[in-house]
């Protein structure tokens, strides 16, 4: 992207063709460097542009990367994401399991969740990317968690954090 397609390093995503992409180049580290750079507005409008799902379902793909599988012992978990403030105010789910030292992942929910985590695309962006504490971001309102309290802390540990 050149300097004049960007906006605070995460670019005019209403202009950029999801398309064109090629999501599996991106640096997970610069990707996390760009989101502490961004203003809310900037992630927000990223969030609800046409780029949504293909930076939704890039995250999601490489939690299966960066999954610790040594932290994650006998873990057996369901854990769903709930991510508002898309197009329209609509909502993306995501099903993440743990099971067996192993991680997969769908869009379309069908276990009962050990803990669902609900918050908007920006606080989702900056979780993920280690730009924001999930404790902070739960005192603050912006992260809201249903199921297992005790287990929900435990879910950060699961992955390596890129920043």
């Amino acid at each position: 992207m050149s300097e004049q397609e960007t906006t605070n390093g995460v670019g005019d995503a209403a202009t950029i063709d999801p398309s064109a992409i090629d999501t599996s180049q991106v640096d997970p580290e610069e990707f996390a460097k760009n989101i502490s750079k961004a203003s809310d507005d900037d992630l927000k409008a990223a969030m609800s542009s046409p780029l949504r799902p293909t930076i939704l379902n890039e995250i999601f793909r490489r939690m299966e990367e960066h999954f610790r599988a040594e932290a994650a012992g006998n873990v057996d978990a369901v854990i769903h994401w709930r991510i508002g403030g898309g197009p329209n105010d609509s909502e993306n789910r995501y099903e993440v399991i743990v099971r067996n030292g192993a991680l997969s992942y769908t869009d379309e929910p069908a276990e009962e969740p050990r803990v669902t985590f609900k918050m908007d695309g920006a606080t989702f962006l900056k979780l993920v990317t280690g730009n924001a504490s999930g404790p902070m971001l739960f005192m603050t309102g912006k992260l809201k968690i249903e199921g297992d309290m005790m287990f929900a802390p435990q879910v950060q540990g699961l992955f390596k954090i890129p920043g």
